[in-house]
């Protein structure tokens, strides 16, 4: 296959790295110098470091159309808040697209109470529907991809040529990829993951134990399930990779931003200081206030994610956090997941 990916960030790296041992692949960045550097020392040493490019693998910059001429696949490898700008430049290509980006939009209208971001597929629905197109997702971290250890992705798409172009273009010995037609699920669990690892993050920087964390990410899992659920998802969806699988890794897994955020809080940094250290996108950081607000405006409680947001604000503090969580009254342990409650805790 032909294959270009738009950003050459580590997740985009990481998978142009993969594609690049069995196809044709072009890994495209926005920045020149960047890509210049790329070239020269076949590295990534900003996002990748220490990780040699292969030789097979052509890094671009400048004209993206040029880049991309002739592709079978493209790859949307930035962050939630340029897939708009992405897909409206991809309009009227023949190749099938997918994106990489887990998380929720910025709302567009900032100053409007009744607006919220949206999550990629509704872009994609909103800007170029005509697009073939889907989302490649699932318990990852770049490095580890990059490194060749085994993963497990998910393709999902309403249309069966973009999934098995994804499994095309990756499975292999390392990394398997498994097809979805439940897009909403597969995005859904993206988006929320962040949030909760966030939370787990908090539980994990305040010692308060491994029973704490396990009870946090179980609870975490019914809270993204009843919101999924209330989009249209499908329940099994949450029981599978992009669900509880990517939950689990970014809640306990070192190399996650989005638990090092609840971390950095717990020991009594910033916000800014603990996005400022990052040196990457924590997409749970932008997508938590518009996670809460829709599921407010479903009649969903969150009260993981609202307790994230609660903190993100400054509106308590981390122990507070944890506290109004711990003491709020019980409920059947049933109602949590398998139907979409309008009350619980």
């Amino acid at each position: 296959m032909k294959i270009c990916v738009h950003g050459a960030g580590a997740w985009g790296t990481a998978v142009a790295v993969n594609a690049a041992t069995r196809h044709e692949v072009t890994l495209w960045a926005r920045d020149a110098a960047q890509a210049h550097a790329m070239s020269a020392a076949r590295e990534n040493t900003r996002y990748l470091p220490g990780l040699a490019l292969p030789a097979s693998l052509a890094v671009r910059a400048g004209d993206i159309a040029q880049a991309q001429a002739g592709a079978d696949l493209v790859i949307v490898a930035t962050p939630m808040a340029a897939l708009r700008e992405q897909l409206i430049a991809l309009r009227g290509t023949t190749a099938q697209v997918a994106w990489l980006c887990k998380g929720v939009e910025p709302a567009l209208d900032s100053t409007s109470p009744t607006a919220f971001g949206l999550l990629a597929h509704e872009i994609w629905a909103q800007v170029a529907p005509e697009l073939k197109a889907g989302v490649l997702s699932g318990p990852s971290f770049a490095q580890e991809v990059a490194e060749g250890r085994p993963t497990a992705l998910v393709a999902a798409s309403p249309h069966a040529g973009v999934r098995d172009a994804l499994v095309d273009a990756f499975h292999g010995p390392a990394l398997r990829v498994y097809a979805n037609d439940d897009i909403v699920g597969v995005e859904v669990g993206g988006a929320v993951k962040n949030v909760l690892a966030i939370a787990t993050g908090l539980c994990d920087g305040l010692a308060l134990g491994l029973n704490a964390r396990a009870a946090l990410i179980t609870r975490g899992l019914a809270e993204m399930t009843r919101f999924g659920l209330a989009l249209g998802a499908r329940a099994e969806t949450f029981m599978g990779l992009s669900g509880l699988g990517d939950l689990v890794l970014t809640s306990t897994g070192d190399l996650s931003r989005n638990r090092k955020v609840g971390l950095l809080l717990a020991q009594g940094h910033t916000l800014a200081q603990a996005v400022d250290s990052l040196g990457h996108v924590a997409e749970g950081v932008y997508c938590a206030r518009t996670v809460v607000q829709r599921a407010r405006g479903l009649g969903i409680e969150m009260p993981i994610a609202e307790g994230v947001v609660a903190l993100l604000d400054g509106q308590v503090s981390p122990r507070d956090a944890v506290a109004a969580l711990t003491g709020r009254d019980p409920v059947p342990e049933s109602v949590q997941a398998g139907s979409v409650p309008r009350h619980s805790s």
